[in-house]
């Protein structure tokens, strides 16, 4: 009985440029919404290939679109161990292995905007300007779990010395 209802055959439609009586203005083609972004728009394309000059504040954003978007899978610290993965999703890996310290900041980026292994492209939910932040963001966590000695003050090296006893 179902093989015969062809009404999905038949469904009514509209060229580009028809005229429609579904629409106040009476076409067919309507522009798109106010905030549409094309794919590949030229201009957000520029802003993804050209990195944001360093400064706290492009950190700091990088530190809160972190806490939003990478830190159910990824946790606080990038070690992998966050509640995504504790419900037994797969666990990325940690920022903190040698493969992910070496590999430039761009990584991070285009990871972000193409999805790698499991995890899927955030480019329809993070700013291109958003993209460098994290990853500049993820470049302090790095060096936060893997900064050699020498790059602390006297100061510091003591006060690390005096806490290991």
């Amino acid at each position: 009985m179902l093989g015969s209802c062809d009404d999905m055959s038949h469904q009514p439609r509209y060229d580009s440029y028809e005229k429609s009586p579904l629409f106040a203005d009476g076409k067919a083609l309507q522009a798109p919404p106010e905030g549409t972004v094309a794919r590949g728009d030229p201009a957000r394309e520029r802003e993804l290939a050209e990195r944001p000059e360093m400064s706290m504040a492009l950190m700091e954003r990088g530190r809160e679109r972190f806490g939003i978007y990478c830190t159910p899978c990824h946790d606080e610290a990038g070690t992998g161990q966050g509640r995504v993965p504790a419900r037994g999703f797969p666990a990325p890996p940690s920022f903190h292995i040698e493969r992910l310290r070496d590999a430039p900041s761009r990584y991070f980026v285009d990871v972000i905007t193409r999805g790698y292994g499991v995890m899927y492209s955030y480019a329809d939910r993070v700013e291109p300007r958003d993209r460098w932040a994290i990853a500049a963001y993820v470049r302090a966590l790095q060096l936060s779990q893997d900064a050699p000695a020498s790059a602390l003050s006297e100061d510091e090296r003591r006060k690390l010395e005096g806490s290991g006893s």
